[in-house]
């Protein structure tokens, strides 16, 4: 496996009391390298991607390699809600050895199969959106031939570059999509938040040559609430399961400073709570990540707290 690090204790740091009142006293630190098996109603399993080769390949802005400690400190701090037969365990890092992304998407798949064998839900902290070619392929390799998964990804960028010249943070569903073509078939994908001046027109080709779904940032917002709840419930009908990314790139900046390519013309937490709220309900959620935070641009840390309530939320309606 990847150069895997061990879950740290004082990436859980907070306010103490005597009933679990907080994350950090909830949390349980274990091993990927270890057998486990979920005794309780619900586990949710916590895995860092520590990189961000995905994104330097990219020309973009290094640093989202910090994400996932930055998001667990984050996290630490905030109340506990979880009833006793909920576990949190935290399973550390896979970090990004000798540039070679590749083995490290490769070895995320295998965890993330780990994961759901163990009867656990994986949520994903990075890192580089790279990581969702591994996170997927690692839903994928769980499921029974014939089930389908339908990728919500809430993200300015629809990341349907070609990896001719190696798989950066930009490729990751194109790879996918290449794979579902060679066996003949389609790529089951929603972009919320697609942004026109951070796409060009030939990636908006290859989503329509694809058919793949997408909502332009223009009308993701609580305005058209309506039109955008009645297409994720048309899209999540349609499929089997479904696998969430969140590029926090896609939020203005005005809320996530702190990403490796921001812009104030994003969207906004509001209109993803209630997409999430939706996503939850249909108990069809396998697998969830937060990606792009970068703790180097951060402004008082506003991004990754704005990480770490998006994954509180989650974690609690799940």
């Amino acid at each position: 496996m990847s150069n895997y690090k061990l879950p740290r204790k004082d990436n859980w740091i907070g306010r103490s009391s005597d009933q679990q009142l907080y994350l950090n006293e909830k949390i349980i630190l274990s091993s990927i390298k270890s057998p486990f098996q979920s005794n309780q109603n619900k586990t949710i399993a916590l895995l860092g991607y520590s990189s961000d080769e995905g994104v330097r390949r990219n020309h973009g802005r290094v640093g989202s390699s910090l994400g996932a400690d930055t998001i667990r400190k984050q996290l630490g701090k905030m109340p506990n809600h979880l009833d006793n037969n909920t576990q949190l365990i935290d399973f550390g890092n896979l970090e990004c050895n000798d540039e070679d992304l590749e083995t490290l998407q490769s070895d995320l798949s295998v965890a993330v199969k780990f994961i759901l064998e163990n009867k656990a839900i994986p949520i994903i902290l990075g890192g580089s959106h790279d990581l969702a070619y591994g996170h997927y392929n690692g839903l994928s390799q769980y499921l029974p031939k014939g089930k389908t998964i339908g990728i919500i990804n809430f993200d300015a960028h629809f990341d349907f570059r070609p990896n001719t010249n190696g798989n950066t943070s930009g490729t990751p569903f194109y790879q996918i999509a290449m794979e579902h073509e060679a066996k003949n078939e389609s790529i089951k994908y929603m972009a919320l938040g697609i942004r026109k001046d951070a796409n060009t027109k030939d990636l908006f080709e290859f989503a329509e040559t694809h058919q793949a779904n997408y909502l332009e940032q223009k009308y993701f917002c609580m305005t058209y609430l309506e039109h955008v709840e009645l297409r994720l419930m048309q899209f999540i009908e349609d499929v089997d399961y479904l696998y969430t990314t969140i590029d926090l790139d896609g939020f203005s900046s005005a809320f996530a400073p702190g990403v490796s390519a921001s812009s104030p013309m994003g969207f906004s937490p509001d209109i993803v709570l209630k997409s999430l709220k939706l996503i939850l309900e249909s108990g069809k959620l396998l697998g969830l990540d937060v990606v792009e935070l970068n703790p180097n641009y951060d402004i008082d840390d506003q991004t990754a707290k704005l990480a770490a309530s998006l994954v509180h939320y989650v974690i609690h309606k799940v």
